[in-house]
């Protein structure tokens, strides 16, 4: 039996084969087409792979000679890290100094007395503050345990609570402020407060306050003011004669001047704290009546006296009197805001004054009233005030002064301390200093000190230069610059063996590189590049006329640092070399030349124009830049590419069209084919059957 033929399926008469190869010269145009998208992608790829170079070295210099450059990097040692360390922001100076720390700031840290494993804490209210922060939860009652991590969730930055074994069964509970500072010190309200006392982490203290400054027995006229010496001639000397003691406390008229002694207890007690306020207010300003002067007086004759026909005149009285008091030049009004004092058991020599805002006065000449609080902590050896009114327009108003344990006066102490709230105190060149935290940033410019302990001795700080940093950018930037180079030279010359002499490349990087060997054979643009930076890192920067260093190569950077004799090709080919003892060298002895020759301001107007950093990265701004010379020509490969696709989009379309075409006309030609054997087999069956039947 005749096998079956179906046209279009079977391919009896090679009609798949002979329409293949008709597609095949019709798709040459196509195979093009995609040949040369190919072509587009990949220099486009190049391209971009050119601007990352770039870019990333463009970076790479700006950072050396911006205001963040590494040259101006600082680092701080300390001769007793155990106890303070530094570090050294840009703006700080080369220097060294010493600082003694007296003691580290400090928290409070309480702990209970011993308590039962799994005891209960009762529901309500629990409060817990330390400075301006407040923690306060709803406790429903449970398990020391529990309310111990409630009590932690809730207390992030600012109270910290711990069960500590003391014994075996028992623990006690240490609750923190994670604030330092004698002003942060912990409190308890609400049912915190009477489990507290229960607890015996706090109790009850009688408070200790004294009253003072409102007795004539504890003033006194302070010394001759060495600003006032420097003041306007004919201005009255400071005196407590223009103080008076009324109700409400002090009265300070203008040029009043007074030392108010604190209680000898007081003074004694490290904790002391004084409190009093203080108003200013405007008075009619004795100036005017100075400037105007007046008349000497009219003195009576001294007379005489007669006794036995002798008489003996009276000397005339000496009253310093001179015949006008108008001072030689008027006196101008003076406003001064600094009147307030502290002073030590060693006199007015040391004097410290403490700061408040300038007055400020409402339409009818009042000035607000300032609440004044005094430390004894923050001025070791308090003894008295003083209050120097310079003003000759201002009258002062200090208020009922009390003194008091400031860790007494709460109602509450501890009872089974740790540690307690206080401020840091260091010592810094001599000078006595206290902070409330153990980071100090506002002691030494642009350092700050990192207190951790007590000094033994005074620590040795010193500011010096960060060379590693300043040599890790410089390392980065030849680094990068022969990334580019390389790039550049791959991309722009057709020779194998620059590929072989990147000897730090991967397997699969080498096979990409080789690929794009050639590839921009004639493009001059990035020839163009390669040699303006290759100039301007051979050009010599003349930034002033004692500098030392003024070129690159001078510093142990060069295409030949090594200094090699021989010839390597590779080394004419622009990459970098560093010398890094020549460069050690430089960056310990020449720092600040180093980083002028990259960066410098050529014509006084403060702004960088010059050095090796700002020209490469002038030069490669307008490679990597928006609407760059690399942007433009991925412009173009986008148009190019987007072109090329649309051809290839309508060739396909038409070659499945012919292909169709082609298809149906020799599967016709088959069914054709097919009937006509068809029809010549049942003729040649016809024939057979007469030829049988005959015989």
């Amino acid at each position: 039996m005749a096998g079956i033929g179906i046209p279009g399926v079977s391919d009896k008469y090679k009609t798949n084969d002979l329409v293949e190869g008709l597609m095949k010269v019709e798709r040459i145009p196509l195979t093009r087409e995609q040949d040369t998208l190919e072509n587009y992608k990949t220099q486009q790829s190049a391209w971009r792979d050119v601007n990352q170079k770039m870019s990333s070295l463009r970076d790479s210099v700006k950072s050396l000679y911006s205001y963040d450059n590494p040259f101006n990097n600082k680092l701080a040692s300390s001769s007793e890290e155990y106890a303070i360390t530094a570090s050294a922001g840009r703006d700080a100076a080369y220097e060294t100094f010493k600082v003694d720390v007296v003691t580290p700031a400090t928290s409070d840290r309480l702990l209970s007395k011993e308590i039962e494993k799994g005891e209960e804490v009762p529901e309500g209210t629990y409060t817990f503050k330390t400075g301006d922060k407040t923690v306060s939860f709803k406790w429903r009652g449970g398990k020391i345990e529990d309310f111990t991590t409630s009590l932690n969730k809730r207390g992030t930055g600012a109270v910290k609570a711990s069960l500590i074994g003391v014994n075996k069964g028992k623990k006690a509970l240490l609750i923190e402020s994670l604030k330092t500072g004698a002003d942060k010190r912990l409190l308890f309200e609400g049912a915190a407060l009477d489990w507290a006392e229960k607890k015996e982490i706090i109790r009850k203290t009688a408070t200790s306050e004294a009253s003072f400054g409102n007795r004539a027995s504890e003033l006194s006229s302070p010394a001759a003011d060495e600003l006032s010496q420097n003041e306007q001639e004919g201005l009255p000397e400071l005196s407590k004669n223009a103080v008076k003691i009324e109700k409400q406390g002090l009265v300070v008229s203008p040029r009043g001047g007074v030392v108010i002694k604190i209680p000898a207890k007081a003074a004694a007690n490290g904790n002391t704290r004084v409190e009093f306020t203080l108003r200013a207010r405007e008075v009619a300003d004795i100036t005017e009546a100075i400037n105007q002067g007046f008349d000497k007086p009219d003195i009576p004759d001294a007379g005489s006296v007669s006794f036995g026909g002798v008489t003996v005149i009276n000397k005339p009285s000496e009253t310093g009197i001179v015949d006008s008091f108008a001072p030689k030049e008027p006196l101008e009004i003076v406003r001064d805001n600094s009147v307030l004092y502290a002073r030590s058991a060693d006199g007015e020599e040391s004097e410290i004054e403490i700061p408040k805002e300038a007055w400020e006065f409402d339409d009818k000449g009042q000035g607000a009233e300032v609440k004044i609080t005094i430390d004894a902590k923050k001025h070791p050896g308090l003894a008295a005030l003083s209050i120097k009114n310079r003003n000759t327009g201002i009258e002062l108003l200090a208020g009922t002064m009390t003194a008091f344990d400031a860790k007494k006066n709460a109602g509450f102490e501890a009872v089974h301390p740790v540690s307690e709230a206080g401020d840091a105190v260091i010592k810094y060149e001599g000078i006595t200093i206290n902070r409330p935290e153990n980071d100090i940033d506002d002691v030494v410019p642009g350092v700050t000190l990192h207190l951790a302990d007590k000094t033994e001795r005074p620590a040795t700080i010193t500011i010096k230069p960060d060379t590693e940093s300043a040599k890790d950018a410089l390392i980065q930037f030849v680094g990068k610059y022969n990334q580019a180079v390389a790039e550049i030279n791959v991309l722009s010359q057709n020779k194998p063996e620059i590929v072989d002499e990147l000897d730090y490349l991967s397997g699969d990087e080498r096979e990409a590189y080789q690929k794009k060997l050639g590839l921009f054979f004639n493009d001059f643009s990035l020839s163009s590049a390669k040699g303006s930076m290759q100039r301007i890192i051979a050009a010599q920067y003349k930034f002033s006329e004692s500098a030392e260093v003024t070129m690159l190569n001078q510093i142990g950077i060069s295409t030949n640092a090594t200094n090699y004799s021989g010839y390597n090709p590779g080394k004419m080919r622009g990459y970098l070399e560093i010398d890094e003892k020549k460069l050690d060298e430089h960056l310990k002895n020449n720092l600040e030349d180093i980083k002028k020759i990259f960066g410098y301001d050529s014509d006084g107007d403060l702004i960088v124009d010059s050095g090796i950093g700002y020209l490469i990265d002038k030069q490669l701004t307008s490679y990597v830049q928006t609407g760059g010379i690399l942007a433009n020509k991925d412009s173009i490969l986008n148009r190019q590419i987007d072109s090329t696709q649309k051809k290839i989009a309508r060739l396909e379309s038409q070659l499945d069209d012919k292909e169709a075409e082609l298809r149906a006309k020799y599967g016709q030609m088959e069914g054709t084919l097919q009937s006509l054997e068809r029809q010549q087999e049942g003729i040649s069956n016809f024939t057979r059957q007469n030829q049988r039947n005959n015989n």
